[in-house]
């Protein structure tokens, strides 16, 4: 017992770890798109400004998706087959951890089969408070108006003062997003 006791500390930090630089990704499209057609992009300003983040952040976003969709061979059009839209979406997370691993007794008269000894341990809780957040990207074909594919990524975002992990942690929601572009290649995985 003990040693499961000692080997789910260093599980619950992995688990924690891991689960803080990691996105969730999801994908859907239209099977009936033809995604082969598809050839250029232009942002979709509409759809843009109602995403609800600074100005300086939708910046970042919409670089990153630039340079994605450049290594993908897309080329920014004034003419495009697809409009690039983004949404995002925040929520505060709060977990408790209770470490409460140790043993213990206590003292005093009477008669108590569970306390005996003197009493001492370690553990306690901790709380820790994040962000989570979700992006979306949209790609809408041009010609018919109609969402033909969604990616979405979720992830804890860091309340950083460092301007290059926050643009790391950026790129790297979009480049894992748009990673499931175009759904045939992913489906032949």
């Amino acid at each position: 017992m003990k040693n499961i006791k000692l080997l789910g500390l260093p599980l619950i930090l992995l688990i924690f770890i891991t689960s803080c630089s990691s996105v969730s990704v999801l994908s859907d499209y239209d099977q009936k798109a033809d995604f082969n057609g598809y050839k250029t992009y232009a942002f979709y300003k509409t759809g843009i400004d109602k995403a609800q983040i600074s100005d300086l952040d939708k910046k970042r976003i919409l670089r990153a998706i630039e340079t994605e969709m450049s290594s993908r061979g897309f080329v920014k059009s004034e003419k495009p087959d697809l409009l690039v839209s983004i949404f995002t979406k925040e929520q505060e997370r709060v977990d408790v951890y209770n470490n409460n691993y140790g043993w213990g007794g206590a003292w005093g008269w009477g008669y108590n089969p569970w306390a005996w000894g003197p009493g001492f341990g370690w553990g306690g809780t901790s709380v820790s408070a994040s962000t989570q957040g979700s992006l979306y990207i949209d790609l809408i074909d041009n010609n018919t108006n109609e969402l033909v594919w969604q990616g979405k990524g979720v992830g804890t975002l860091s309340n950083t003062k460092n301007i290059a992990k926050k643009e790391e942690r950026i790129r790297e929601f979009v480049s894992q997003i748009l990673e499931q572009y175009p759904p045939n290649a992913v489906a032949m995985k």
